[in-house]
């Protein structure tokens, strides 16, 4: 029995119309921006060589992605097979996600025109973290591509190269493990090589590649429930809340993890005063563990956890969170140096939000036109 269903909803409504209003905005402004260069669009300087297309697109959008890898790691490696019904979805997700940071990556390339010098030995610093990142997320984007395709195999009902794959899958899956936990870490890794610059209340220097595996994994798994929720809403399906309910448990254990880690930390280095500095970073700090905190303190207890709204509300804090700690540490309290200053242009908001409309458009087709979200009875 097929244990998967194509969505049998009309793509055309509204929404959808407003999601293309938006992607269509962000091509014209990209081809302004290819054809006559970043500065007619953008505010960087060489103080912030990189703004919110590398900071959303890679390291927040990167990790709102990792609900595949999550996943994964849940139910290949710590054998939860009840989660399998998830992982279609979270695989799609991840995929739109990580095709969207690459493509934020070339878009973000001043000689967007060499960026085969990446693939090429002779080109390359391979001493450089950016390198690491940059052939992590292309060779992911490829395995993510590979692990998707039984569902359009599926679609096409081609059972005999489904049966080859499947025998194959396995090194795949184990890659999409790998892959991930690299180029996570190695964004840790970018707050350390800037050294001086990142805030000292982020600059946890040798702890940086554990903290951003564990937002990664936390940011993954919210993001799990934040989808299933919202389709469960959006096209009128039975909600997924029991199955729902152990991520629940699993995101309380990962972000205690990462609070303890991060304050004991703090606390060896000499750092925990600037907390309360009263300043724009303290301030930062403070509310982004605030966000935290909230959502340990609802999954904490069976019954709201056992709640579905309540359950969607603490996934939907926990990913901003994450995605709050990642902008801070990046963008909002970065410090390049005297008399540099950055705000994104309007050019490059636009193209931001486009850019992610054109994501869920994406999804909404896909999930309409192939079989991927499991039968309400499964």
């Amino acid at each position: 029995m097929n244990h998967h269903v194509v969505l049998n909803r009309p793509l055309l409504t509204p929404p959808f119309m407003v999601l293309g209003a938006f992607g269509a905005t962000a091509i014209v402004l990209l081809l302004v921006r290819f054809f006559t260069g970043m500065g007619t669009v953008t505010n960087l300087n060489g103080g912030y060589a990189w703004g919110i297309w590398v900071v959303y697109d890679i390291v927040v959008g990167t990790a709102f992605a990792c609900g595949g890898y999550a996943l994964a790691v849940a139910v290949y490696v710590f054998n939860k097979g009840q989660y399998h019904p998830l992982v279609r979805p979270a695989l799609l997700t991840s995929l739109l996600g990580y095709a969207l940071g690459a493509a934020g990556a070339f878009i973000d390339m001043g000689r967007y025109w060499n960026f085969y010098h990446i693939f090429m030995p002779s080109q390359v610093n391979a001493h450089a973290v950016m390198l690491e990142v940059a052939l992590c997320v292309f060779s992911y984007v490829l395995v993510l591509s590979i692990e998707f395709l039984p569902t359009v195999l599926e679609k096409f009902k081609a059972q005999a190269l489904q049966q080859k794959l499947s025998r194959l899958l396995f090194f795949f899956i184990a890659l999409g493990i790998l892959l991930p936990t690299m180029h996570q870490s190695s964004l840790g890794s970018f707050l350390i090589a800037m050294g001086w610059k990142v805030h000292p209340l982020w600059q946890t220097m040798e702890m940086q590649p554990l903290l951003a595996i564990l937002t990664a994994f936390t940011m993954g798994f919210s993001a799990v429930i934040f989808e299933a929720s919202m389709g469960a809403v959006g096209f009128k399906r039975k909600p997924e809340t029991p199955m729902l309910v152990g991520l629940g448990k699993i995101i309380v254990g990962l972000t205690v993890a990462f609070l303890v880690l991060r304050f004991v930390t703090l606390t060896v280095t000499g750092k925990l005063g600037l907390i309360f500095a009263f300043d724009l970073a303290s301030f930062m700090f403070l509310l982004e563990t605030a966000m935290f905190v909230y959502p340990v303190v609802i999954l904490s207890s069976p019954t709201r956890r056992a709640n579905g709204k309540k359950l969607f509300y603490a996934a939907l804090c926990m990913m901003l969170a994450g995605a709050l700690y990642r902008f801070d540490a990046f963008l909002i309290t970065f410090n390049p140096g005297a008399g540099y200053s950055y705000f994104p242009a309007l050019p490059e908001i636009l193209i931001t939000v486009g850019m992610v409309s054109l994501e869920v458009m994406a999804y909404l087709v896909i999930v309409t036109q192939f079989p991927v979200l499991a039968r309400e009875e499964h």
